[in-house]
């Protein structure tokens, strides 16, 4: 569970990770979609109460508040000079007017600007996960609206595919059945697994190395890409907004049964950081720093960090995405050495030939992404209109490949990327010019389409990492979105607030090494002390009324 970090508010958050990337397993095959593709369509949309026809004909502008994707930071700097956001205002007919929390910083701005009360229209934020409460509370604080009727009356689109597909729509609405955001649907199975570890094959080549399966083999590794490539950071990693923000989907501690995170196991909820597993990670980690085997500035890293240490060489190691981490990272390190490869590794295990326990792999609801009405909206059935859609055939046309002739261009029946996204004329990483003009490459109020996917990975070792990572047991562990009740948020949310300060600190304490790894069990028992116990009957709770949704 993830810390939001409070200012003048009196309410804490309730917790999972995911940008981008946290990781909830399940098998929804009976509602698998067909592969047959989505063609745009005429642009009024499946008939309904009030049916929007696009673009619509209004004067109102309506305001937007969200963090800009990572891989455009430093490409544009506002919302307003991404051709993607000009697009959606010109194919809607709603004018916007984009706020965006500096990068790393939504859960903090937003905190001060719900204190302030000055709202705008639309939020695009983690209420599932990331809002103290939970979204039954965001909704009873009067801070976001309760959409059931505006999606009734004025998404049909929306409408429509939930009700086609019922096992998405258990998870899009809280246990009292409120809807409270706009979703990002990964349709497909092929677009859940997305994200795992990522060596330098060239340099295990040159070492006579195999791609490491178990933790001596990384450490083993580690040492060798040191030693004998002398690399500065090893292994590094993205540690915000906290330390191996990956670490989430189980990356490394997993070969240890645990990951930094809730899971239910053997018919009970477990919190990994208070199991044994997690001492031996811990363990691990310390030794690596020591060693030098970590990038020395691992409890600070950004993604600008990584990026720079994966491009100067200085690493050979890291947790990210087949997009917008292979996909991102390959021209960097092969414009510093032409031989540079990065490939996917599995997720380790403790012994050669084990499934690994735990792994990233999202829910077809995923809550990165989703957009909710505010309470203040001024206009909130045209700002249910335009959120709608995203899940038209032309706006799923639109969000998952941009705008035809610029974009993509459709070929025999198949919309193919143009070269401005998959060749760009500035030097642009794909990751990088594909959001630029699509929101297909990470999260929005849509339904991603699995095409995006196939070009998006166009590299042979991007399709090979998914089906390398998707081979875990996560589905096994996983939990579904749950949503406890606001009374039982807020307490879930102080306790897991403290709790949460606790395991950073005994992280980052004992991995730096200015505590020993024997007061892993005093820690524990603080856990225990701030009601941890509390925290996973809240979860039990909610689990189980998940399963009778």
């Amino acid at each position: 569970m993830k810390r939001f970090i409070t200012g003048t508010l009196i309410i804490m958050m309730l917790g999972t990770l995911l940008i981008a990337c946290s990781s909830k397993g399940e098998n929804e095959s009976k509602d698998e979609p067909s592969n047959s593709a989505s063609s745009p369509a005429a642009s009024t949309s499946v008939e309904g109460n009030d049916a929007a026809v696009y673009p619509m004909k209004t004067d109102k502008t309506l305001t937007y508040w969200g963090e800009m994707t990572g891989n455009i930071v430093g490409v544009k700097a506002t919302h307003e000079e991404v051709p993607f956001f000009q697009d959606w205002q010109k194919k809607t007919g709603v004018k916007l007017k984009f706020t965006a929390p500096p990068a790393g910083q939504a859960k903090e701005t937003l905190n001060v600007m719900l204190a302030s009360g000055e709202l705008p229209d639309m939020i695009e934020f983690n209420f599932l996960s990331e809002f103290p409460g939970g979204p039954e509370k965001a909704i009873g604080d009067g801070y976001i609206l309760k959409l059931n009727d505006l999606i009734d009356k004025h998404a049909p689109n929306l409408k429509k595919f939930l009700q086609e597909n019922p096992a998405i729509d258990k998870m899009v609405k809280t246990d009292n059945g409120s809807y409270y955001a706009f979703p990002f649907i990964r349709y497909d199975e092929y677009l859940r697994v997305f994200q795992g570890p990522i060596v330098r094959k060239d340099w295990l080549d040159e070492l006579g190395l195999p791609v490491p399966e178990t933790i001596d083999e990384w450490t083993t590794m580690l040492r060798a890409f040191k030693e004998k490539k002398g690399a500065a950071a090893p292994f590094a990693v993205n540690s915000k907004p906290r330390f191996f923000n990956d670490s989430y989907n189980g990356a490394i501690m997993g070969a240890f049964g645990v990951k930094r995170d809730f899971y239910q196991k053997d018919g009970s909820i477990k919190f990994g950081p208070a199991e044994s597993g997690f001492k031996e990670y811990l363990r691990l980690f310390q030794t690596w720093y020591k060693e030098g085997l970590i990038d020395k500035n691992i409890a600070t890293a950004d993604g600008k960090a990584v990026d720079s240490n994966m491009a100067s060489g200085a690493t050979g190691a890291t947790i990210g995405n087949a997009g917008g981490g292979i996909g991102k990272w390959q021209p960097l390190v092969e414009a510093n050495d032409p031989k540079a490869l990065l490939v996917a590794a599995p997720y380790p295990v403790l012994n050669k030939g084990d499934t690994p326990m735990f792994g990233q792999k999202d829910n077809a609801y995923s809550s990165g992404g989703i957009v909710a009405v505010t309470a203040s909206s001024k206009d909130p059935e045209l700002a249910v209109k335009l959120l709608d859609y995203g899940y038209s055939e032309e706006g799923r046309m639109f969000f998952n490949f941009g705008t035809e002739g610029v974009s993509y261009n459709m070929v025999d029946g198949y919309p193919k990327y143009t070269d401005l996204l998959m060749k760009n004329p500035d030097k642009l990483a794909p990751a990088q010019a594909m959001s630029l003009y699509v929101r297909g490459s990470y999260n929005g109020p849509f339904i991603q389409d699995k095409r995006y996917a196939e070009q998006f990975f166009a590299r042979q070792t991007q399709r090979d990492a998914v089906d390398i990572w998707k081979k875990t047991d996560v589905a096994k562990y996983a939990l579904p979105p749950l949503t406890p009740t606001p009374e039982e948020s807020s307490e879930y949310a102080t306790i897991m607030n403290d709790i949460n300060t606790l395991v950073d600190e005994m992280t980052l304490k004992i991995i730096l090494g200015s505590e020993s790894i024997d007061k892993f069990e005093s820690y524990v028992d603080k856990m225990k002390s701030l009601n941890l116990d509390r925290a996973i009957e809240i979860q039990s709770a909610a689990l189980q009324r998940f399963n009778n949704r």
